[in-house]
């Protein structure tokens, strides 16, 4: 069953189901490394927003972006 990425408890390794919202918004997170298939961990929400760990990077994320990934 797959939820948004703002569901996902911290530290816990997540796989990218399904990115949505318009072309744009996706084509963005995809830049950012958010493509289906690929392992996701929150590493922290400060404020309602997420830092997430993504192909070896770390990202801060809105929680209406959060929102679009599904996990």
């Amino acid at each position: 069953m797959s939820m948004p990425l703002t569901m996902a408890q911290p530290g816990v390794e997540e796989t990218i189901k399904k990115v949505g919202g318009k072309d744009e918004i996706r084509r963005h997170l995809e830049s950012l490394g958010f493509v289906e298939g690929t392992p996701v961990t929150v590493v922290s929400r400060l404020g309602g927003n997420l830092i997430v760990h993504v192909k070896d990077a770390r990202v801060a994320l809105s929680v209406g972006m959060a929102n679009r990934i599904m996990v």
